[in-house]
């Protein structure tokens, strides 16, 4: 196993940011009022079936206030918890690089000196988003403050690819991410499973396509279905098999094993707002979806790349 001081059998972001940082971190969300190229008809309307009004930004910070306003009340509300704690600053609504360079330093020049003990910057994005001047930015960013860029991949596959409505291939994805390669940039995949039609060796395939790319770490979210979203008006209308609570953790243990030892794992449950979820309502049991994962892996004596073949 990769760190013999962890309880987990994956490489865990607790455990990354302790040995990285040496205390507890934890990210405060901010919104700086971006929007997305897939909803406002630049590269597509509606955004991806599955996305929120809010862009995925449902415990991000109030974009009507100021970025010092919403990085103190998320600070206070997790500062509770953890007083002595450094924190990320995260872009987490919608597309955080879609705006000009001026605006991208307006907004994150200003919050990497919101506080003290901000130690990075983490900016959740697309990969059509990023050009070479964003990069460089970024890459001048990086020399500053420790910055990591967020890109939602959900599926390797460009037939779920356009089902969904990404909005993007998959050759842009790979070059993105080989662009911000050669930067000080650190780079962090969201995959989504259970998206429709898609089968437990299509999300394992996901996985492997993952391990070939210079990444950092890894998201892994199960399919929320939502009200308020293309998905949940499609959903609701005509129900469709989505992911049981054993198939989940079955399809992430493999993905765990096949997984590069040296990826991170960020997550491996989403989160979605109780009253916008419509299903599967297991997907609220956040800790309970961990443990079982966590079980299976000691049954199964098993541990993240166990079966990783370069």
């Amino acid at each position: 196993m990769h760190n013999t001081l962890s309880t987990k059998r994956y490489r865990a972001l607790n455990d990354h940011y302790r040995e990285r940082y040496g205390r507890k971190i934890f990210k405060v969300p901010l919104d700086g009022g971006f929007t997305c190229p897939n909803k406002d008809g630049t590269k597509g309307t509606g955004g991806c079936v599955f996305c929120s009004p809010s862009g995925s930004g449902d415990f991000a910070g109030d974009p009507r206030l100021p970025l010092k306003e919403q990085f103190d009340r998320g600070r206070e509300r997790l500062h509770e918890k953890w007083p002595e704690a450094a924190y990320i600053a995260y872009f987490q609504a919608n597309t955080n690089t879609y705006a000009d360079v001026a605006t991208l330093k307006r907004n994150f020049d200003t919050a990497i000196a919101l506080h003290p003990r901000i130690v990075a910057l983490a900016i959740a994005t697309r990969p059509d988003a990023l050009d070479a001047e964003k990069i460089a930015y970024l890459d001048q960013l990086s020399k500053r403050v420790d910055v990591t860029v967020e890109l939602g991949l959900q599926t390797m596959h460009d037939t779920t690819a356009a089902r969904i409505n990404r909005g993007h291939d998959l050759a842009c994805f790979d070059d993105a991410v080989k662009q911000l390669a050669r930067t000080g940039v650190e780079v962090v995949v969201h995959i989504i499973n259970g998206l429709p039609g898609e089968t437990p060796a299509m999300m394992l395939n996901t996985v492997r396509h993952l391990n070939t790319l210079p990444l950092h770490g890894v998201k892994i979210h199960m399919l929320h279905v939502m009200k308020n979203t293309t998905l949940g008006a499609a959903y609701t209308a005509a129900p469709f098999p989505l992911l049981s609570l054993p198939s989940y953790v079955d399809i992430v243990v493999n993905q765990l094993e096949h997984l590069r030892p040296d990826l991170v794992i960020h997550r491996l449950t989403g989160d979605s707002p109780k009253a916008a979820l419509i299903a599967p309502t297991w997907t609220l049991k956040k800790f309970v979806v961990m443990n079982e994962i966590d079980k299976r892996m000691r049954a199964l004596n098993t541990h993240q790349g166990a079966r990783y073949v370069k």
